[in-house]
């Protein structure tokens, strides 16, 4: 009774939350041609926390839970949409990408930080645990909740892998293959943008997932979107269920968020892309 009534949601959560954004990082990378881009280091995990965090503040009791992957969705491409419009052209740099990055997720997470003084104080201290990335409490109606979204967006993302494949030759060669650019990066890019403003609707900011579980697929299995995206799906939803069970087992009785662990991995990871991208300009 307890695995399926507690433990079976939660995992089953954390896999949907892992897979996405596993996915949403590979789309993002192959969007921009940047190795550095994912959802959170872009600021779009940002913008999904802050109108996740408003929902909650402001919509709870009133409005149905299955809106808030909506509300989170929305937040997201707002930032999408200034990123699109701030450092597509060509391919940014790492360097570029990493500034445009930086200022929307600190414009987030002052917009963020103002809705949590806004609200309740209780509401506050339990937004604070959401946002360091946790699926405690996951139960089935998460569940029900999130796997529409991942349900569509996954094959979605599988079918873009020709297009990735294709503008990953350079803007000039996707072009001469007939390739209408404009419209398959806005398409990729509102895809990953569907799939990590879902995942942060229900599990918070979880960091770094997006930018490991890419790379970790192409380092297995070469260059193709056909193969990076599915196993972009498979190791991101490890690294969650990985993050999660270390976070419920190793300190116990103290339940800590995933988001802790996944950051621990993931900054050093992200420092190392940044020392091995160095000659980038």
């Amino acid at each position: 009774m307890l695995v399926h009534s507690l433990r079976l949601p939660r995992t089953l959560v954390a896999l949907l939350i892992g897979g996405s954004l596993g996915v949403a990082g590979a789309l993002m990378q192959g969007v921009f041609r940047n190795p550095l881009a994912s959802p959170d280091v872009m600021g779009v995990g940002g913008g999904a926390s802050a109108a996740a965090v408003a929902f909650i503040t402001f919509g709870a009791g009133s409005v149905s839970i299955h809106w808030l992957p909506v509300a989170a969705i929305g937040g997201a491409l707002v930032t999408a949409a200034l990123i699109y419009i701030l450092g597509w052209r060509g391919g940014s740099s790492p360097q570029r990408l990493i500034l445009i990055g930086v200022g929307i997720s600190t414009a987030m997470s002052a917009l963020t930080t103002f809705l949590l003084i806004s609200g309740s104080s209780f509401k506050a201290s339990q937004l604070l645990n959401w946002l360091t990335g946790t699926v405690y409490g996951a139960s089935r109606v998460e569940v029900y909740v999130l796997l529409p979204w991942v349900a569509v967006g996954l094959p979605l993302a599988w079918l873009t892998a020709r297009r990735l494949d294709i503008l990953a030759l350079g803007d000039a060669t996707a072009s001469g293959l007939g390739e209408a650019i404009n419209r398959s990066r806005l398409f990729v890019l509102l895809i990953s943008v569907l799939l990590a403003g879902a995942a942060v609707s229900l599990a918070g900011a979880v960091g770094f997932i997006g930018l490991m579980a890419p790379h970790i697929a192409r380092s297995l299995l070469g260059v193709r979107y056909a193969w990076i995206i599915p196993m972009s799906a498979l190791v991101g939803a490890s690294l969650m269920v990985g993050a999660d069970m270390i976070g419920r087992l190793a300190f116990m009785p103290y339940d800590l968020p995933a988001g802790i662990f996944t950051a621990a991995i993931g900054a050093p990871f992200f420092f190392y892309l940044l020392y091995r991208n160095r000659q980038w300009h």
